[in-house]
């Protein structure tokens, strides 16, 4: 492992707490696929117009569970789920 670690220029220490901590990681990436599908489902459900705030809300009132925006967001990103904006066209002169 000595001869790995400063091969890949990683100390050991680096090295053993990635490797301890491998079981949390996996289980974190579960439970974003999880959600990932329960956010899916609140999109689809809503034609594809709700955004981060509103999925959240969604989220929080039909499943009862915690859930940070910022991590809803996240996850959005990720997937490639986008809520619809509606913007005004703004004019630069008034002419």
């Amino acid at each position: 492992m000595r001869r790995l670690c400063s091969i890949l220029g990683v100390s050991r220490s680096s090295f053993c707490c990635w490797r301890r901590t491998a079981a949390n990681r996996a289980a974190r990436q579960a439970a974003d696929a999880q959600l990932a599908a329960r956010i899916r489902a609140v999109h689809r459900e809503s034609d594809g117009t709700h955004g981060v705030p509103r999925i959240t809300a969604g989220l929080r009132e039909t499943n009862g569970e915690a859930v940070n925006h910022k991590r809803v967001a996240r996850i959005m990103r990720e997937s490639g789920i986008e809520g619809v904006r509606l913007r005004r066209e703004r004019r630069l002169t008034a002419r």
